[in-house]
């Protein structure tokens, strides 16, 4: 992490403590919503575990992610999943709900989301109404 004077979102949402809640909350969702959760495996903790990891350093902490994994690369490493923009709209939903669930300030929910969006469309690889079945 960058020495610095500004209060980063890691900091904001309250830490690691804060942001292992906003993940569990999450994967929870995720594998609820029909549309995203087959394309993740039934045992989430090893996803739940880089998410944290990844996340942790993208909202301005620790370098988790890269400390252990190197750059984080993470268009290429979601290109074996179809990823269409229904399914970033889904996921966004779903943190979109973790956030609110975990009590995260309304105006920070709106800029975390505003920085994951950017994100979550970059994944997208597959046009909508493709069949995106697994296997």
């Amino acid at each position: 992490m960058k020495e610095s004077n500004a209060i980063t979102i890691y900091d904001r949402i309250g830490g690691e403590a804060a942001l292992k809640q906003l993940v569990v909350s999450f994967y929870a969702k995720v594998q609820k919503q029909p549309l995203i959760a087959p394309l993740f495996p039934e045992n989430i903790e090893p996803v739940s575990d880089k998410q944290f990891l990844f996340l942790s350093q993208f909202f301005g902490g620790p370098s988790l992610y890269s400390d252990l994994y190197g750059h984080p690369m993470m268009r290429a490493r979601h290109m074996p999943f179809p990823i269409t923009s229904e399914h970033a709209d889904a996921w966004l939903k779903c943190m979109s709900e973790a956030l609110a669930e975990i009590n995260i300030d309304e105006f920070l929910q709106a800029a975390i989301l505003e920085r994951l969006k950017g994100t979550a469309y970059h994944f997208i690889n597959t046009p909508n109404g493709k069949d995106v079945t697994l296997g």
